[in-house]
Order: C-alpha cells, then structure tokens, then sequence
C-alpha cells in the first residue's frame, strides 16, 4: 500500500490544477489554494522519501498491469530526491508568486498552469518508461510555454518562441531516438530495455542511438553548443516564473541524461569521452557568457549554462566519486538557482532594473537584505564551506583519480570566472554606495509594498538560503545520500530487479 505515495504527488498536483482552473475569476483565492497545495505535496514528498531511505527501490504498476507491458511508476533514492527538492522551490515559487505576479495574469491561469507543470516534472522523475517520459517533457514543454508567455509583452515572446522551437526539435529528436529504440527491442520500459541491450550484438547502432538522446536532452539541459535559446528566454518572464525555470528545468535534461547513460546505455569509449568534453565546454562557454553579460538576470542565467557542465563533466567521468559529486551539485544548484532568480525580481523591484550599471547602494540602504542575499552569491561561487564548495571538491578529486586533468582544468576555469563575476555584481550592486533607482511609470516599487508584501516576498527567498545552509553546513548528510544514489544508479540489476521481479 505504501507504493501508492509515488502516484499521489502526480495527482494531488493535477487536482489543485483543476481546481483553480475553476477559481480562474479570484486571484486572491488561487493564491492560497496554491500554497496550501503545495504545502500538503511537500508533506507528501518528505513521506515518500523517508519512505524509499528506509525501504529501498519502490515500484508502482499502473492498472495492475505487471511490468514492461504497463506503466510503470519507479521510486528509486534519486527520483524521489528530485520530487522532494521540486516540492521546496514549488512552495517557495508559490509564496513569491502571490506578490510577484500581479492579478490580471494570475486571471489567465497563471497558478493553474504552473502546477500542470510541476505535476509535469513529478511524472518525468517517478516514471519508469521511456514513452512516458516523454508524455511528461511534452506537458512540462506546454505548461512552460504558456508561463513564459503569460502577459504578452515584445520580450517575452521572442523569447517564448526561441525557447519553444528548440524545445519542439529537441522533443522530435527524443521520440525518434524513442522509435530506434522500439524498433530495436520491442520495448520501452527502461528496466527491460536495461536487460536486453546488452544482448544486442550491433554495438555501433546502439551507440548511435545513444548521442540521439544526448542530443535530445542535451537541448533541454542547455549544454554545449545547444544552449543559446536558454538565456534568450529565461530573462523575459517575471521573476517566480525565471526562479521555477532557473532551478528545475534545466535539471530535468541532466536527470535524464544521468537516467539513460547509467541504466539504459552503457557507457562507451565514444560518448564517456564526448560527454565529457561537452561538459568542459559548456563550462567555459556559459562562464564567459556570464562575464560579458551587464544585466543580472542574464548573469544567471548564463551561470546555469556554466554550472550544468560541472554536472554533466561528471556524468562523463565515469567513476562512483564523479558521480556522487554531479549529483550533489544538482542539488545545491537547484536551491541555488531558484533562490538567486527571486532574488533578482526584488533587485529589480527596489532599482527598477537589473542593469548592472543603473543599479546600486543596496548595502548602504538594505542591509539586511543585502546580507541575506550575499549568502546565495557566496554559495554560488562555492566558498567553504557554503554548499557550492563540497560536491566541486568531489569532482576535484574524480578528475585526478580518472586522470582527467582537463575537466579539472574547466571547473578550475568556473569557478574562478563565477568567482570574478559575482565580484562585479557585489561591486555595482551592493558596495556602490549611491543608491540608484530607474523611474519608471506604473511601477511599484519595493519601498511601495506593505510590510506584508516584503515579508511574503523575502520568506521564500530565506526558506530556499536556510536550505542551502544546511546542505552546506550538513554536507556529510547530503555526501551520504548523493553517495548512495550514485551506488543505485551503478546497481542496474538492483533496479531491473525492483522493477520486473518485485511487482507491487
């Protein structure tokens, strides 16, 4: 009976949206429902982890039909770390919402389509085949489309149809890679597809179709040299909308590469080495994106860029230790991330813009705030022993265990390059002491808020930063657990066992 809790966050999420979608006339109303909705999924989330720690591997067989030939639901340390981590950034993105997205676009179904969305993810990290996967990537792709677009202005749909595009073709190439695959074996459940790979004597074939969902997901992680669409489209939406994407999105595609290549594919001499390589590239490419950038927003989101290769390197390395650090840091970015894009949305509130060279005086005027956030900037940079720090010093040391001295060359080369960009942006931001603040006309400023409005704005924002202390401070914890998912994702038989054999 406890399988059950891997289908109720799915359908707790499709029933709060339903629900609003039916309150679509009282903004005030969906606000709450949202964040009571999300509140009783992250109860939900925290049981079922505790759940799957104690237990192990969990599995669900929708409509009783026995695996492969149904659909499969599969709780295994990874899966429902990534819901329970969905489950903090969706309540905070809620908290933050009920202020930072005005009435008129909360009317066009903004709450709705936002926990169509997260229902989107939670199917994407629990399901345990490969179609199903991506039935989940197309909601999340809807969904994400309606909230960047939301409100309609120039910006947001230029970069809604850049975002839209390359996410349509990445999805193409998903299903054909899907297809190959069908056609190859008969099935698409990733259990089974897990035990009859390696009985294909056509290595070459499989290692073809093997970079098409490389290629595929590599799109929708925004890794090297398919990541230009993200920071073209991550700026435009409002500030909770930015901190959703920011946060999770882009850590969906690096699930699913993590997925494929320790369960499905084996990996190769071939994608081990270009693996790698995209994610040394990656690094350099979104690092120096972010160090040319003026606008703090676009600095963020060029570090996700430059941060997703710290994770995929990893992948690449091929080793237990490797692993556990690219887990890890998927982890700490994604509170990292999400934390840094609300607090983007109140820089903006108190300046008027997030240019770097039209803002100013935060330290003189906020300093409170400015203390606040400067623990997010820290951890980013990764200062001992701030979360950033601990899953790089494991990837540090993968590097120079498989003698992959080049990936220790490009984390080396983030880090500084984060390092002297979060300098520049505590210089023009925080330490500048003349207070600068754009006029703008039919804008509400931060000192325009009630004390309510601040404290629903900066309660998030001091949920995810406690968070992210305690993955820092408490690092052997998540050393432990990011560990033992990398142990599981090496135990393939373990997991087909728990799938196939183990019907529940």
């Amino acid at each position: 009976m406890q399988a059950q809790l891997l289908a109720y966050p799915i359908l707790l999420q499709a029933i709060i949206a339903i629900t609003l979608l039916f309150l679509w006339n009282r903004p005030a109303v969906q606000r709450k429902v949202s964040i009571i909705g999300n509140s009783i999924s992250l109860i939900m989330g925290i049981l079922l982890f505790h759940y799957v720690w104690t237990h192990g591997i969990q599995t669900l067989q929708m409509g009783n039909w026995s695996a492969p030939f149904g659909i499969s639901l599969v709780g295994d340390s990874l899966a429902v770390t990534m819901v329970l981590l969905t489950n903090i950034v969706a309540l905070a993105v809620s908290i933050y919402s009920s202020v930072n997205i005005v009435a008129s676009r909360v009317k066009f179904g903004y709450f709705a389509i936002l926990h169509f969305m997260i229902m989107g993810l939670f199917g994407a990290f629990l399901t345990g085949d490969l179609f199903n996967l991506y039935v989940w990537f197309e909601v999340i792709i809807i969904s994400s489309f309606v909230l960047l677009t939301i409100g309609g202005k120039k910006i947001q749909l230029e970069g809604a149809v850049k975002y839209f595009t390359l996410n349509m073709l990445a999805s193409i190439i998903f299903l054909t890679g899907i297809g190959l695959l069908y056609g190859l074996t008969g099935s698409l459940n990733m259990a089974e597809l897990a035990t009859l790979l390696p009985t294909i004597e056509d290595n070459g074939l499989i290692t073809i179709i093997s970079l098409i969902f490389l290629v595929g997901f590599g799109v929708k992680a925004g890794v090297f040299p398919l990541y230009f669409w993200l920071p073209a489209a991550y700026h435009t939406p409002p500030a909770a909308v930015s901190a959703l994407f920011g946060g999770l999105l882009t850590k969906l595609g690096v699930y699913a590469i993590i997925r494929v290549f320790t369960l499905i594919f084996p990996m190769t001499t071939v994608t081990h080495d270009l693996i790698m390589a995209i994610g040394v590239l990656t690094i350099v490419a979104g690092g120096i994106g972010a160090f040319i950038q003026r606008d703090i927003i676009k600095v963020f989101s060029y570090f996700i860029i430059c941060h997703i290769g710290f994770m995929i390197a990893g992948v690449g390395m091929k080793s237990e230790l490797a692993l556990t650090g690219a887990v890890f840091y998927m982890f700490h970015d994604i509170i990292v991330k999400s934390n840094l894009f609300m607090i983007g949305g109140v820089i903006h509130r108190i300046n008027g813009t997030t240019d770097l060279n039209k803002t100013g005086g935060l330290m003189a005027n906020f300093p409170k705030l400015s203390i606040l956030f400067a623990i997010s900037l820290f951890t980013l940079v990764g200062i001992p022993p701030l979360s950033g720090f601990w899953p790089k010093f494991s990837l540090i040391q993968a590097s120079f265990h498989t003698a992959n001295y080049w990936v220790f060359g490009g984390i080396l080369f983030g880090s500084f390059i984060t390092l002297v960009v979060i300098a520049k942006v505590w210089n023009h931001v925080f330490a500048r002491n003349e207070f600068k603040r754009s006029p703008l006309k039919q804008f509400k400023y931060f000192s325009d808020y009630t004390r309510l409005e601040k404290a629903t704005l900066i309660t998030p924002i001091i949920l995810l930063t406690l968070i992210s202390l305690y993955i820092g401070l408490g690092a052997e914890h998540i050393q432990t657990l990011s560990n033992r998912i990398a142990i599981e994702l090496g135990d393939v038989a373990g997991y087909c066992e728990a799938v196939l054999n183990h019907q529940k």
